[in-house]
């Protein structure tokens, strides 16, 4: 259920502190420019289950936009204003951290993008001094450099290390290299032309993102989708969780020396991609998913799932009884339940700091799950932790897929998308976390507005926390086990 208020700016700090205090999240803010002069900022607040969903809408001067901040309520809050501020210029009044997010400082002073008046990107003037990292000082302390540009083919990210030996005293990520405007993109864009660029927000979250997209539009548009394509697309996003995790589990394993079980681990992610070029048609599974239902060229074979699944609890074993392994993984960057909490994190990442209720199956299901969906949970917060938690949820996974076939067969079905103005909301489970993804169509059809977020935006400022009081050496095997997007977090 989604519930949309219109409330006066003055009102937004207690609406927002009342939702916040009755168990809701803030899973997504957007700045809106209606009819080039009117700005409108949007606050989706959910919480479930029950699935609930409730926006807040407030009108803002358009030669003057200004807002209270909401971040000493909620530190995502203070990000999304942040990004708006950065993009939009509307400005968060009062907030604690008012330096930029988005625009690096070689960004132009006073040139907001997603204006409306914003002219075409102006050259990039001179960097206004140094990014205002925290600077640590004392006896022995000094700073290691990291990034932006890394080795083979990881997207740009630069951290910073304040470390005393090899303690990490204080890490700093600067992010945002590869702001791509894909907010701007999705405008003006048919249904069917946003598909392929929402597919695209996180490469290795093809389906993720797409549903959340699909799942905006039809209920923007009123579109009713077929029983059968829902379930399909719960068996895609099932698949897309599936090589993820497989992967990370080798690449953890690898991180700590252990090549042979990574290669192990590569070669049965390897199978999964070839089965999912034979149900879509691309080894990302794209194209599986599509605006009012689903296309699917084949299913699992369960006899060949079933194989696949020995072979990947047999890796998970391996590790988990290999003295080396358990005892790097045990105890290393432990990022502690207040801490998810207050962060926002969703996903494996809050599920390992041993953070309930946050899996959008069971909150924000699109279809009823007629069968037991456990969530694998665990308290130590550490690398191992978030390990175990890949490794039960990849067989929840494949007990799913298997259920979900039985009621699907190959083909197409689907629901012609009618053109109409509407707002929608598609919150989806990806195999990082909860993706949401808002959507607003114009008369004809097209796309007003569209605002994804990736759960790397919730995540990303838990990966310093937790490594504070380690090891250098431990941020490669604490990175892999947060696996956080570049991509899906420099829209």
């Amino acid at each position: 259920m989604r519930t949309v208020h219109e409330i006066p700016v003055e009102e937004l700090r207690s609406k927002a502190a009342e939702l916040l205090d009755g168990g809701h999240r803030l899973a997504l803010v957007a700045a809106h420019h209606d009819d080039g002069d009117r700005v409108r900022v949007v606050y989706l607040f959910t919480a479930g289950p029950p699935d609930v969903r409730t926006e807040l809408h407030v009108h803002l001067d358009p030669d003057k936009p200004e807002v209270p901040t909401l971040a000493p309520l909620s530190f995502p809050a203070g990000r999304f204003e942040r990004e708006i501020r950065d993009l939009h210029g509307v400005v968060p009044l009062g907030h604690p951290l008012p330096r930029r997010l988005v625009r690096h400082y070689h960004w132009p002073k006073g040139w907001y993008p997603m204006r409306p008046d914003a002219a075409p990107p102006p050259p990039f003037t001179e960097q206004e001094g140094p990014y205002p990292f925290l600077e640590v000082e004392g006896d022995g302390v000094y700073e290691i450099p990291v990034g932006p540009v890394h080795a083979g083919l990881i997207e740009p990210g630069h951290f910073r290390f304040s470390v005393v030996g090899e303690t990490i005293l204080e890490l700093k990520a600067r992010l945002w290299f590869v702001h791509r405007g894909v907010e701007r993109l999705f405008q003006g864009r048919t249904v069917a032309a946003g598909l392929p660029l929402a597919e695209r927000i996180s490469g290795d979250t093809a389906v993720g993102h797409a549903l959340a997209y699909c799942l905006a539009v039809e209920e923007a548009t009123g579109t009713e989708i077929p029983g059968a394509a829902a379930r399909g697309r719960a068996l895609l996003l099932e698949l897309e969780r599936l090589h993820n995790h497989v992967a990370d589990l080798g690449m953890l394993c690898n991180d700590v020396g252990h090549g042979i079980l990574h290669a192990h681990a590569q070669r049965v992610r390897e199978q999964l991609l070839r089965l999912n070029a034979e149900i879509t048609g691309h080894r990302l599974l794209r194209g599986g998913v599509v605006p009012g239902g689903t296309v699917l060229r084949a299913l699992p074979d369960p006899v060949r799932l079933a194989a696949l699944g020995r072979d990947i609890r047999e890796v998970a074993g391996l590790a988990l009884h290999h003295s080396t392994v358990r005892d790097r993984f045990t105890g290393t960057a432990v990022l502690t339940a207040r801490a998810a909490g207050d962060l926002g994190c969703l996903g494996y990442v809050a599920r390992a700091s041993g953070l309930t209720g946050t899996d959008a199956r069971v909150g924000h299901p699109f279809l009823p799950y007629d069968t037991e969906l456990p969530v694998p949970v665990r308290d130590t917060g550490d690398v191992l932790a978030r390990f175990l938690v890949r490794a039960e949820e990849i067989d929840v996974s494949l007990a799913l897929i298997d259920h979900l076939a039985e009621g699907i067969a190959p083909g197409e079905s689907r629901t012609p998308v009618a053109g109409r103005r509407g707002s929608g909301v598609g919150i989806v489970e990806g195999w990082r976390g909860a993706i949401t993804t808002r959507v607003e169509t114009t008369a004809d059809g097209r796309l007003g507005r569209v605002k994804p977020v990736d759960p790397s935006f919730f995540n990303w400022p838990a990966l310093p926390v937790a490594l504070a009081n380690t090891i250098v050496p431990d941020f490669p095997l604490t990175n892999k086990s947060f696996n956080l997007s570049y991509a899906g977090n420099d829209l």
